[in-house]
């Protein structure tokens, strides 16, 4: 059938070819050698890896919606390596395999820039800026900083608010550092370029068919609606709604991130210096972030929205954003002078953050034949191709660097059942919120709204694992 475009954001509306058909739904029982649940940015990147090191591997990629449809779609285009990481990945593994990871985040910028030229995918080379929008929030990278010149890595340098202003041409931040190796692209071309590699591999996609039971036997099963895949293993690449397994639910927290995006307008980013200027990061517990795109738009977005309850209610994730006040309230904090520019389109899309801020990956408990790869908390662009490397030699079996990595571990009993988690999440989101507030006052929250603000999970940057 045709591909929906009504009711999905700007990217998968301008990445979705007119007259596109999805892929057909599973029906009746089928075999295969690996079944990925999940038609997202880590379900097709490890598909088409597997292909890779093994041609005549026979995958299949079960996929609830069409593929992209979730976060990989929707996401804000941000490619940022695991650098602001580092503190937290060196505690998984180790220095060396920390300086691993974060070199092989960064050698995905030029993956990506390939991968995009030969697939007409919108890309630029944009430099970072991870800065501070109010006094409080200077100097929130230093611990990153100390831990990365420890180990002897200086990917970041610092700026003040002159250089900022020069670079980006808003004057309301404080101070930062500044990298180089990082991008913004399309992401919705950029996954749906992915689902048409997959299937001219041979991968088999079967869209529109959510799975509604995974039998954890020898060999496991997966099944949908009407049908199903024997698998010699399963990939679960189901990012927010792995909390539909319990032996996943305690991990991650779902939480909605918000993005706008504005019509063309060349002229306003010329005048203001932010036509191609670098990505933009404030210091908040909820980050907000700004981009501009290769057809001159202006994309801002925030984190902290929309809280996931129990198995997660996709509906509440659907249309317009409904933060679109909070999202223009962070512009006039931080680019104000494009702060009354109207947004031609706002949506949002759930995260599945973990504590620490990193990606989980390993095998459920008892069931060796049943992998798991999510927790990627936002910023998925970079870390998926990684992902697509750990959970092909896990589902090989193959004992290498990527197996092996820090990264792989056992579920991190994180979140309470519901509806505690639910109840206390509502919690802790407003205490972020008051502790983000009070900053621009100079002030602190009390000590009870302080301790519930501690236990926000980590984002696009992450300094510690407790």
């Amino acid at each position: 059938m045709p591909t929906r475009i009504d009711g999905r954001c700007l990217w998968l509306r301008q990445a979705i070819a007119p007259g596109e058909e999805d892929a057909p739904p599973l029906r009746g029982e089928m075999s295969a050698d690996v079944c990925i649940v999940g038609g997202g940015l880590a379900g097709l990147r490890t598909a088409l890896e597997l292909k890779r090191r093994q041609p005549s591997l026979d995958v299949a990629v079960v996929e609830a919606d069409i593929c992209g449809g979730g976060a990989s779609g929707r996401n804000s285009g941000m490619v940022l390596p695991q650098w602001a990481k580092f503190a937290a990945l060196r505690q998984l593994g180790g220095t060396e395999d920390a300086l691993r990871l974060c070199h092989a985040s960064a050698a995905v910028v030029d993956e990506l820039e390939d991968f995009s030229r030969s697939h007409d995918i919108e890309f630029r080379r944009d430099s970072w800026i991870w800065g501070a929008t109010c006094a409080s929030q200077v100097g929130a990278w230093q611990g990153v900083i100390d831990a990365l010149e420890r180990a002897g890595a200086r990917p970041f340098r610092p700026v003040g608010r002159d250089e900022i202003a020069a670079l980006a041409g808003t004057t309301s931040f404080h101070a930062g550092i500044h990298t180089s190796c990082t991008a913004t692209l399309h992401p919705g071309k950029l996954v749906r370029a992915l689902r048409r590699a997959a299937l001219a591999a041979g991968v088999r996609v079967f869209e529109n068919s959510p799975m509604i039971r995974l039998e954890r036997r020898t060999p496991p099963i997966v099944r949908t609606a009407k049908g199903s895949v024997s698998a010699g293993r399963v990939v679960l690449t189901l990012n927010a709604w792995s909390t539909r397994l319990p032996e996943l639910r305690a991990a991650i927290l779902v939480i909605a991130s918000d993005d706008a995006v504005t019509a063309p307008i060349p002229d306003l980013l010329d005048r203001h210096r932010y036509r191609a200027g670098p990505i933009m990061n404030d210091s908040q517990v909820f980050v907000t972030g700004f981009r501009t795109t290769s057809d001159h738009r202006f994309t801002p977005g925030i984190t902290g929205g929309i809280i996931g309850f129990g198995g997660l209610n996709w509906a509440r994730f659907e249309g317009r954003s409904i933060r679109e006040a909070d999202i223009r309230a962070s512009v006039q904090r931080g680019f104000p002078a494009l702060a009354g520019v109207p947004y031609v389109d706002s949506w949002c899309g759930p995260i599945d953050r973990t504590r620490s801020g990193l990606p989980l990956f390993g095998a459920l408990p008892g069931h060796p034949d049943i992998l798991y790869g999510y927790g990627f908390s936002g910023n998925g662009l970079a870390t998926t191709p990684l992902a697509s490397r750990i959970l092909a030699s896990l589902a090989l079996g193959e004992r290498d660097e990527w197996s092996a990595c820090g990264l792989v571990r056992p579920v991190e009993p994180w979140m309470p059942p519901e509806p505690f988690r639910y109840v206390g999440a509502l919690a802790v989101r407003a205490a972020i919120r008051r502790k983000d507030r009070l900053a621009y006052h100079g002030r602190q929250p009390g000590p009870i709204a302080g301790r519930l603000a501690a236990l926000a999970p980590g984002g696009i940057v992450t300094t510690r694992l407790d």
